[in-house]
């Protein structure tokens, strides 16, 4: 059997952790089968020794494009592939062989005002519902997700197969003390903060989380931080403008993109974990700061309560009141504190990327 995978998102932050897990677990457990890997030029060179039966091939079209449409099946016709997954929602209409989609959410949907024009709206809309109803399966990542594909799609639900997602391994290995005196004196954490880590979207509700974090210094927390890890803040000045129309611009602080390595350790040295999200097709943060024994706050909406079960506050993160006191019990109460501990604990080993993969794999030999 040749199978193909669309791999041009490896280094993304959601996606790419799936595709890179994917891949790593795929090597370890199958031997036999041909794995066609459409890819960036420039990762023909990168990607790790997978093993013999993975091939790379150059696929230059970017993702979400109109040339992908056409490029893409022209590549799974000359690879003369049984099986195409796509672990994004693009299905291009003229793919003719059995397919595997993914769909991690449906937020293009949910929030269409957050898309930079109506024609991204359309397409997405469009490759979406190709996606959903050409596919010979769809793979997603919770429960809520595949009520939303539902929803909006109107498919079997035999159709679907929900499979979780899970941490990387590397975030629940417990950094040593050299490495963690390194990270706190580079980044001066000799008081406590608050940690968000993930993209800065409209949708991830950071300016909430920076009115909550307002008002819970007005209290008994003048000297707490709050350190922001996402991509690029220029992208979203509305966010510069919150901090400074509370005058935090002393108190929060903007890190952009750090290697995991470090943030294994912020993790570490986080107060608590605020995460409140409007919407989420799973969540990972969370459950990376569980692993690392970080107490976290986190939305009572979308995916977040089923990945998160009971080992986490979950607060409205419409009302920044709610998401302050979230924080402020996650901070001060010992007993609570060493509760959601052992709790984030257990509920991490739940999830497995081994067993995630399997899982997948088992799909492939279905379809095929």
């Amino acid at each position: 059997m040749r199978v193909a995978i669309d791999i041009r998102k490896l280094h993304d932050f959601g996606i790419g952790t799936y595709i890179r897990n994917l891949l790593k677990y795929l090597a370890q457990i199958d031997r036999t089968t041909e794995y066609i890997l459409l890819c960036r030029p420039e990762d023909t060179a990168r990607l790790p020794d997978l093993g013999a039966n993975f091939r790379p091939v150059v696929e230059p079209s970017p993702p979400y494009s109109l040339r992908e449409q056409v490029r893409v099946p022209l590549s799974l016709r000359r690879e003369r592939v049984d099986l195409f997954h796509a672990p994004h929602y693009v299905l291009p209409p003229l793919t003719l062989c059995r397919s595997v989609v993914t769909i991690h959410d449906c937020i293009h949907l949910m929030f269409p005002q957050y898309l930079p024009n109506r024609l991204a709206y359309a397409y997405a809309r469009a490759s979406l519902w190709s996606a959903a109803k050409r596919s010979s399966r769809i793979l997603t990542v919770s429960e809520a997700s595949k009520a939303d594909i539902l929803r909006f799609f109107h498919v079997p639900p035999a159709k679907i197969a929900v499979i979780y997602n899970a941490i990387d391994e590397r975030l629940g290995t417990e950094p040593d003390e050299e490495e963690i005196a390194r990270v706190r004196e580079r980044y001066q954490l000799h008081e406590r903060f608050v940690l968000y880590v993930g993209n800065i979207k409209p949708h991830k509700n950071l300016e909430r989380l920076i009115e909550a974090f307002h008002r819970l210094r007005r209290h008994e927390f003048e000297h707490l931080k709050l350190l922001i890890i996402g991509d690029e803040i220029s992208k979203y000045p509305g966010l510069r403008h919150a901090v400074h129309r509370h005058h935090l611009h002393k108190y929060v602080r903007f890190l952009g993109f750090v290697p995991v390595e470090t943030l294994a350790v912020l993790y570490r040295l986080a107060g608590v974990f605020a995460f409140p999200s409007l919407y989420e097709g799973f969540g990972l943060p969370p459950l990376e700061a569980m692993a690392s024994g970080t107490p976290v706050v986190t939305s009572n909406v979308s995916s977040l309560p089923e990945v998160v079960g009971d080992a986490a506050i979950l607060v409205d993160p419409h009302d920044p009141e709610a998401i302050a006191e979230g924080m402020r019990r996650a901070l001060t109460d010992q007993e609570l504190r060493a509760d959601l501990r052992a709790r984030g604990l257990s509920r991490v080993k739940q999830y497995s990327w081994a067993r995630s993969v399997q899982r997948v794999w088992e799909i492939y030999q279905e379809v095929a």
